[in-house]
């Protein structure tokens, strides 16, 4: 029988935003953790701030704390990059900024990056912004080829974009682009909201599902495990039965966890044990 493993659940420095890469690199190893998700940020890892050799000893810093990288995650939903923006210079500018974060995955280390849809304007027809998305992360598949990356993209919820927020609109994306680069992942937040299911996504996607932001919900947040709603025994049972080996990150974003962000990490990784082999 298929069993999944602990070295799969990874940690994410988003929640240690007020704390050092340093503090956040010595609690994952001493909370148990073998995997983590880089958050492309400042003040841990912005890459317009680093220099080749800043990322070269990151990594090595990394793998010092015995950890391996399974995804780089350049923030999207904060920052003024936006791959569908309607002004030709900023998205430009945009897709050119995610063409260094791609560089910078590769020598990071990480085997993937992950990209968003960007969003157009509420106010315009979706469609003309889903031209510049698909333009946009066409450019930014080819760049990804180049560099031996993989994207994969990720569907958020309907108030963060009017693009890709839904399965169907996930898989449209990935076959309008059609490259061997871009692939697909799970957040479980949008994907609830969205009322699909885990199973929905495997049967459509199959191997090109690459990735899953792994946390729990209320129906909203990213929680840590056991203080939402969401059914984790069913969503274990269907990651069983379509044996997915890739990783499950605890991408807990709530405010409420910035002050202590061991507390949740710890507590969202102690109550899933049970469901994990070594």
């Amino acid at each position: 029988m298929f069993e999944l493993k602990r070295s799969q659940i990874a940690g994410m420095n988003l929640s240690y935003r007020y704390f050092s890469f340093d503090y956040f690199l010595d609690s994952m190893e001493r909370i148990g953790f073998q995997s983590v998700e880089i958050w492309g940020a400042s003040p841990h890892f912005y890459v317009p701030d680093l220099t080749p050799s800043d990322i070269r000893a990151a990594a090595k810093k990394i793998k010092d704390h015995g950890l391996r990288i399974v995804c780089f995650t350049p923030e999207q939903c904060c920052y003024p990059e936006n791959i569908a923006e309607k002004d030709s210079v900023a998205r430009k500018r945009s897709v050119a900024f995610y063409e260094k974060t791609i560089e910078a995955c590769a020598e990071l280390g990480s085997p993937q990056i992950l990209m968003a849809s960007g969003w157009g304007y509420f106010d315009e027809a979706p469609e003309e912004a889903w031209k510049r998305s698909a333009d946009g992360l066409a450019q930014l598949s080819r760049a990804a080829e180049r560099v031996g990356v993989t994207i994969v993209l990720e569907p958020l919820r309907a108030e963060e974009t009017n693009l890709v927020t839904t399965l169907p609109q996930l898989k449209r994306m990935l076959d309008e682009v059609g490259s061997p680069a871009l692939k697909a992942m799970i957040d479980t937040s949008p994907m609830y909201l969205s009322g699909e299911t885990i199973t929905d996504y495997f049967r459509t996607l199959g191997g090109d599902l690459r990735h899953i932001h792994f946390v729990d919900g209320d129906p909203a947040g990213h929680l840590a495990w056991g203080t939402g709603i969401f059914p984790l025994e069913r969503y274990i049972a269907e990651l069983k039965s379509y044996e997915y080996q890739n990783a499950l990150t605890l991408e807990l974003t709530a405010a409420k966890y910035f002050s202590d962000p061991n507390a949740s990490m710890a507590a969202a990784f102690q109550y899933l044990q049970g469901y994990f082999t070594e």
